[in-house]
């Protein structure tokens, strides 16, 4: 993906001067999954994230697997959440409200530890969640 994509659906969600928190990073990752659909927002967001922390002068806080454990999450509700016309609301307004869980950026310790998260292999590439699979992983047998 270009890096413009990246560029453009960054500046969508901090206009007005938000800075890039918990929930802009939901919704730049909502909106990559709509745009791209879920492999291709997986690199998108991935690289633009990695690039943005190492242009703010803070490489470290660039973690593979939690960059694309979000983004499978936020998939798995996306296409669980019915579009539905909602005129008082925005769209991403409305897939938040319907799913207020992804709002809690703790939410990924129910499916990994905090040491595997630590581990550099974590930090530098996929792992597979340790305390307990996604709900909508394939069986270990399938992968």
């Amino acid at each position: 993906m270009p890096d413009d994509v990246f560029a453009a659906l960054f500046a969508e969600v901090t206009a007005g001067g938000r800075r890039f928190g918990h929930r802009e990073h939901v919704h730049l990752t909502w909106l990559a999954i709509r745009r791209c659909g879920m492999p291709d927002a997986i690199g998108l967001v991935s690289a633009g994230i990695r690039r943005t922390a190492r242009y703010a002068g803070a490489p470290q806080k660039y973690h593979a697997t939690i960059s694309q454990a979000w983004v499978e999450v936020v998939a798995h509700h996306a296409g669980a959440t019915p579009r539905r016309p909602v005129p008082a609301i925005d769209p991403f307004e409305a897939f938040a409200d319907a799913n207020p869980e992804l709002l809690d950026k703790r939410l990924l310790s129910r499916f990994y530890s905090s040491a595997l998260l630590a581990s550099p292999h974590a930090r530098t590439g996929w792992v597979l969640p340790d305390r307990e699979p996604f709900p909508f992983s394939p069986p270990p047998a399938a992968r």
